[in-house]
């Protein structure tokens, strides 16, 4: 024989079947995801129509392939096919029957790794009634379904085809305010309080009148618990307390959320009763106990110059309000450490030299003028302590 022989029949049909059963150029098969979503539905359906009221148990067997469908929607190719499948339309039908927890955020996070991708976060963000049940998602009570919520709302306004809508639909709906404010206020999820500061922090990033709103919308009556509801700086204050001993990038986060509030005049509050005192005496001892310390290798600042820059630029913007607080002793702790007989004493130590100063000012340049001006006055003054230090 000149060649191999062929294959038998079935097993030539068989691997031609497994190629047009494919995603794409994936391995995973179409037939079985429709059989998945199939089941999916009547699962739901069956049980909203037998106990509409009662909580809803998710089979072992069913979640483990509903997780599957969520890990696969992370390739490219599946997200597509599940968006032609209509899976948009499902996943929304079964969030509104759903009384899951488990089962509501396994669909959330299937959207969320749909929404990955321009092209199908586009065809899903244009799904209104969709957008409306996710925003209202935000005032559920099961933190992992928060949380899916919040990374796929994120991934939407962070895409800049879809932002623009999504940001319209957050204004619109004036829940996504006080939803935030209370996750923020009272969660110790961390994971929550991390991607729930992503979130606020773009949406500060890209819409300031957005923030001005939500400033302008403080609470100032008690809800419907009688409780006293925070202020949005209180609610961001809070966040970052929860997360400091826990993640620093998150305080990051928290602290970059409270910078863009001092943009605005009213952004911090700094009347007597505001939370201007707090938020100051917060970040300072953030930057005093938790970083800049005396043992720290220079690669340590390094790491820590982004939550550096957020920390001071906050207390820059708050410094000018101390007058308005009710003690200003209390509140200058972290001013009095850089006054000027502190100054004298860490030249004394052998801490500060004529020499750092020199470094530290030029590698403000060139792009800080106006701070290496103020660095140049600030340096002028202190000559007379360099001076000493060197008589000594």
């Amino acid at each position: 024989m000149d060649r191999n022989p062929s294959p038998p029949p079935e097993t030539a049909d068989g691997e031609e079947d497994e190629v047009l059963d494919a995603i794409g150029d994936t391995v995973y098969s179409k037939h079985w995801l429709f059989s998945t979503l199939t089941r999916l539905i009547h699962m739901v359906t069956e049980h909203s129509e037998e106990d509409s009221e009662g909580q809803m148990q998710l089979p072992d067997d069913d979640e483990e392939d509903l997780c599957r469908v969520w890990d696969m929607a992370m390739d490219k190719d599946v997200a597509g096919f599940l968006q032609e499948f209509k899976a948009t339309d499902i996943l929304l039908g079964v969030i509104a029957k759903s009384r899951c927890p488990r089962l509501t955020e396994i669909c959330v996070g299937i959207l969320g790794n749909i929404a990955c991708f321009p092209d199908t976060c586009l065809a899903l963000s244009q799904n209104g009634d969709l957008g409306a049940v996710l925003l209202l998602l935000l005032g559920d009570t099961d933190p992992p379904t928060l949380l899916e919520t919040s990374r796929l709302l994120l991934t939407c306004v962070s895409q800049k085809d879809v932002c623009s809508l999504w940001l319209q639909r957050i204004r619109q709906q004036t829940s996504v305010h006080p939803n935030l404010c209370f996750i923020m206020c009272s969660s110790t999820n961390t994971d929550l309080l991390e991607k729930v500061g992503e979130l606020v922090e773009k949406l500060f990033d890209l819409d300031e009148e957005l923030m001005k709103s939500w400033i302008a919308a403080q609470p100032s009556e008690e809800d419907d618990d009688g409780e006293s509801r925070l202020d949005l700086a209180s609610c961001l204050l809070e966040a970052a307390k929860q997360l400091r001993p826990e993640s620093p990038n998150g305080l990051e986060v928290f602290l970059h959320a409270l910078q863009l509030l001092t943009t605005i005049d009213e952004g911090i509050p700094a009347a007597p009763d505001g939370p201007g005192k707090a938020v100051w005496d917060f970040v300072c001892e953030v930057v005093c106990e938790d970083l800049c310390q005396p043992n720290d290798l220079p690669v340590v600042l390094q790491e820590q110059k982004s939550i550096l820059v957020q920390a001071f630029s906050v207390l820059q913007a708050l410094y000018r309000c101390q007058d308005q607080w009710p003690s200003k002793s209390d509140t200058s702790k972290f001013s009095n450490s850089f006054s000027f007989d502190t100054v004298a004493d860490l030249v004394k130590e052998g801490f500060l030299t004529e020499k750092t100063c020199l470094i530290a000012a030029g590698s403000l340049l060139p792009n800080f003028k106006t701070s290496v001006s103020a660095f140049s006055k600030w340096f002028n003054k202190c000559k007379k302590t360099f001076q000493y230090k060197h008589e000594e």
